[in-house]
């Protein structure tokens, strides 16, 4: 039992830095993806996951869906396809 005491202090600094090295900025990251989601409107440029250049057309909040249009035409996408991080290097922060 002497073993578990000293290893203790050792194992709530595991504890904490992985909290904060990775649950922590994935929560963080989590947010950020869900307001670009809720903020998302007609007219922004966005890129999706797969590096498609596009603006959006239409939203439908009943299937999480919108139509994007890129030079080869119009295409239905779900809104989980779009890129946050590629998407706000094409537009700066928005306010």
């Amino acid at each position: 039992m002497e073993g578990l005491s000293g290893q203790m202090p050792f194992l709530l600094l595991m504890l904490v830095v992985f909290f904060f090295f990775i649950i922590l900025p994935q929560q963080r990251r989590q947010k950020k993806e869900k307001n670009f989601m809720n903020n998302l409107s007609k007219g922004d440029r966005v890129i999706t996951k797969s590096g498609l250049h596009a603006k959006v057309v239409e939203l439908n909040d009943k299937d999480n869906t919108c139509v994007i249009e890129t030079l080869a035409g119009k295409l239905k996408i779900e809104r989980s396809a779009l890129s946050l991080e590629m998407s706000q290097k094409l537009n700066p922060v928005k306010k």
